[in-house]
C-alpha cells in the first residue's frame, strides 16, 4: 500500500469564514488529522491486543513497535476492514428484510 495523498478543496467564502477562527487553515487540517490517526491507532491496537490475548490459537509474541503490529494484525484471515464490515453487516440486513 502506497502512501496516501488528499487534498482538501476550501471555496472562498469558507476560507473567509475559518480564518476568522484559524491562524493557518492548512496547519489545523493536518493537526486533525494527526489527531484522527492518533486515535484510530490506540482503537486499533487496544481492540486488537485483547483479540491476540484472547486468541488460544495465537501463541506468538505481540509486536512492540506499530508497523510490525499492524502487519501482523491486518495479514490474520480474520481480519476485516471497516468497508468489509459495512458491507457484510449491509447485507446481512438485506438477507434479513428477505
Amino acid at each position: 500500500m502506497a502512501d496516501l495523498t488528499i487534498t482538501v478543496t476550501i471555496d472562498d467564502t469558507d476560507q473567509k469564514s475559518m480564518k476568522n477562527d484559524l491562524l493557518d487553515i492548512n496547519q489545523w487540517v493536518q493537526d486533525a488529522v494527526e489527531g484522527k490517526k492518533s486515535n484510530c491507532w490506540k482503537r486499533f491496537q487496544r481492540e486488537w491486543t485483547t483479540k491476540l490475548m484472547d486468541d488460544p490459537s495465537f501463541n506468538d509474541p505481540i509486536p512492540s513497535n506499530k508497523t510490525d503490529f499492524v502487519n501482523l494484525v491486518t495479514a490474520r484471515a480474520d481480519y476485516k476492514d471497516r468497508a468489509t464490515r459495512e458491507a457484510e453487516a449491509e447485507a446481512a440486513a438485506l438477507a434479513a428484510r428477505g
